[in-house]
């Protein structure tokens, strides 16, 4: 479905100034207001990044780790809240707190949460600095575009940047959330992060350098390294 039909399926205002801010250069999702995301809708505009398919498969990951019972899961860099209001719905039986450092993005994610009647304890903070327990799942999909990478500019002009660029070449959060995490991790522990095709090396690296663990790295759908699951050594 191209751009312009999925706007005259799903757009339900003025189709003309819908088509003309398309060829402004405005993503489709922002002018329709809203995704599917997992089968489910998710509210989106210019305060969140748009969700995409490649962040289904690190929720799909997550939902083979996971089991329907007590468990402990945070979502490091909520945005919209996609990865924690699914997960929730698909398992209703965890405890699953979200955390973002933008008010503008859990006003999103509150929205959300209410829109697919998923109960998440939403947090302001910088990762894991607003952390107060620990969790048997760390999951993220953190800003990973290093500040000299060519994106495309319908992302660059309109997504918030926050959500996309991080310092050391991409790989800041990354290491800010595996330097530090230790004191939040049970005994038996997984973390997934969803990663730029070209970090999964150097990201494993980051996580054997701070955890005894066991590292995996996983393709997306196209074949790119996309994420890395990290465990404990049983």
């Amino acid at each position: 479905m191209t751009d312009i039909e999925y706007l005259k399926k799903y757009y339900k205002g003025n189709i003309e100034d819908a088509i003309t801010r398309l060829q402004n250069g405005e993503p489709v999702q922002y002018i329709v207001g809203n995704v599917d995301f997992y089968g489910y809708i998710f509210k989106v505009d210019k305060r969140v990044l748009i969700p995409r398919f490649e962040t289904e498969g690190l929720v799909e990951l997550a939902l083979k780790y996971l089991s329907n019972t007590n468990l402990d899961v945070v979502d490091l860099g909520t945005g919209s809240g996609c990865i924690a209001i699914t997960l929730k719905k698909k398992l209703p039986n965890i405890n699953m707190d979200a955390v973002d450092i933008s008010l503008d993005a859990l006003d999103v994610a509150k929205y959300n949460a209410k829109l697919n009647s998923a109960e998440v304890n939403f947090i302001n903070g910088d990762m894991l600095k607003p952390l107060n327990k620990k969790y048997d799942l760390i999951i993220s999909n953190p800003p990973y575009i290093s500040y000299d990478e060519d994106i495309m500019d319908i992302v660059k002009n309109n997504e918030p940047n926050i959500a996309l660029y991080a310092p050391n070449d991409g790989l800041y959060y990354y290491e800010q959330i595996l330097k530090n995490c230790s004191k939040y991790l049970k005994e038996k522990y997984y973390i997934l992060f969803e990663i730029g095709y070209n970090e999964g090396i150097k990201v494993k690296d980051l996580a054997l350098k701070y955890l005894d663990c066991d590292v995996e790295i996983k393709k997306d759908l196209q074949g790119f390294d996309r994420y890395v699951i990290i465990k404990n050594k049983f």
